[in-house]
């Protein structure tokens, strides 16, 4: 009976000095956190923004444009003849497809908004990921998990948030 005790204890012992060898090392930031307090970031969103905001206005303005041409239509249709109201028809089918057209180069996928996206924040994201490997380099993490979107975090420790310390080798205070 004894040594089957022993053996057991032994087992246990082993196993948990297994698991602690393999234990993997670990932090979780918050890169939307991140973002948010650095002013490059912030000014660029702001850039992005405003330039959303023009664009949206120029389409605005086209599509008065063609809500009047097609009021003005349908109020003239019965007077006109039938080679004008079909030449009116094709003006406004041509306007509705400007519209679409541009739409779709402003905001369509990779459209204008998403290079100048690309453009403006990628180069700040790339900051941030530099700044995380060099942090996992040096604090000899295994993974780090990002808890700001897509990945489902439950329950973080908070001495395991690491983003200050991210914002720290970026220079943001």
């Amino acid at each position: 009976m004894i040594n089957i005790k022993k053996f057991g204890i032994a087992i246990i012992y082993f196993i948990i000095i297994s698991l602690s060898a393999n234990a993997q090392r670990y932090a979780v930031i918050d890169s939307k956190y991140i973002l948010n307090k650095m002013p490059d970031y912030t000014a660029a969103q702001k850039k992005l923004d405003d330039i959303s905001l023009l664009w949206q206005q120029e389409i605005d303005q086209k599509q008065i444009a063609l809500s009047k041409m097609q009021r003005d239509f349908e109020a003239e249709q019965v007077i006109l003849p039938e080679n004008l109201q079909k030449k009116r028809e094709d003006e406004i089918f041509n306007k509705e497809k400007e519209l679409r057209d541009l739409q779709k180069k402003r905001y369509g996928f990779e459209g204008d908004l998403f290079k100048k996206r690309q453009e403006l924040i990628k180069p700040i994201q790339d900051k941030i990921y530099n700044a995380v490997q060099n942090l996992a380099i040096e604090k000899q993490y295994d993974f780090i998990l990002d808890k700001s979107e897509g990945i489902t975090v439950i329950f973080v420790d908070p001495k395991m948030e690491k983003s200050e310390e991210i914002l720290k080798a970026l220079g943001v205070k």
